[in-house]
């Protein structure tokens, strides 16, 4: 079955909203001690990042209106290949600073 950006974007936001609902009345200092919460955590980190590497394959306009595109598509790459050097702090923050603010722009250019 061939997906659309609408479909990649749809992803992204779900996506996004797992995160928040996971880590939701959490705390970095108990994010860190829940194992089961950073898998899950990271496994739809993958999600978005490898949504916006196949939504580059088919419209590079509407990835170029999504900030730091590039940036999660490369976390992406080295939560899978680099899980190591991953730090709990980094994702807590991409968490707290980046996820709502990227869910907001997915359901921007959906509506619109």
């Amino acid at each position: 079955m061939e997906r659309d950006s609408k479909t990649y974007l749809l992803d992204i936001r779900d996506n996004c909203d797992f995160i928040l609902d996971f880590v939701k009345g959490s705390d970095l200092k108990r994010y860190k001690t829940n194992d089961l919460v950073k898998s899950a955590v990271e496994r739809r980190f993958i999600t978005i990042g490898e949504a916006l590497a196949q939504l580059k394959q088919i419209d590079l306009n509407l990835l170029g209106s999504i900030a730091d595109a590039a940036r999660i598509i490369a976390f992406r790459n080295i939560l899978v290949h680099g899980y190591e050097s991953i730090s709990d702090e980094l994702v807590w923050e991409i968490i707290e600073d980046h996820v709502p603010e990227l869910r907001a722009k997915c359901e921007e250019l959906l509506a619109g």
